[in-house]
């Protein structure tokens, strides 16, 4: 498989009542062929949030919306673009991160979060400094993290709760 380069297509889910950030890496080819968040079916990031939320599953983009923005939650990712091959985060070069300030301007942000190790690493090289916000790295909800199961990443993500309450 070929580099691409890609350059993020759609904005940041978040308004001025957001308290938390969830931050991926890049929209994987399948969320970019949907223009939205963990389009990719197997991709837990929409099931686990229900979960964690008691709500019901969403499947339109507006209700992962809305599902997002009643809970105080907003998302985005650390890339603005990059070389990539495919979805694989680990060919990821040449990053132009995103600017995650302009969040961080209009809510009240308590928390960071990073969806993966990835993204995790990706924000303390390139987000970190300009924030001065660390951010909690949890195991990604992408299919290529096999390891965890359902169940596991439900134990693991419980403590976005925690800011909610």
């Amino acid at each position: 498989m070929e580099y691409e380069h890609i350059t993020h297509s759609f904005e940041p889910v978040y308004d001025e009542n957001s308290r938390i950030l969830i931050l991926g890496t890049l929209p994987s080819v399948a969320s970019r062929e949907n223009n939205f968040y963990y389009g990719h079916k197997q991709n837990r990031f929409w099931k686990l949030l229900a979960h964690l939320l008691d709500e019901p599953l969403p499947e339109t983009i507006d209700e992962k919306k809305h599902m997002l923005l009643k809970n105080h939650i907003a998302i985005w990712d650390v890339i603005q673009s990059c070389d990539i091959k495919g979805s694989s985060d680990s060919s990821i070069r040449n990053v132009e991160p995103t600017d995650i300030r302009k969040i961080l301007v209009t809510a009240d942000i308590k928390q960071i979060y990073a969806n993966g190790n990835k993204a995790g690493q990706l924000y303390k090289k390139y987000q970190l400094p300009l924030t001065g916000k660390e951010a909690v790295v949890l195991p990604s909800t992408s299919p290529a993290n096999a390891a965890w199961t359902f169940d596991k990443l439900c134990v693991a993500w419980t403590q976005i709760n925690l800011i909610n309450d």
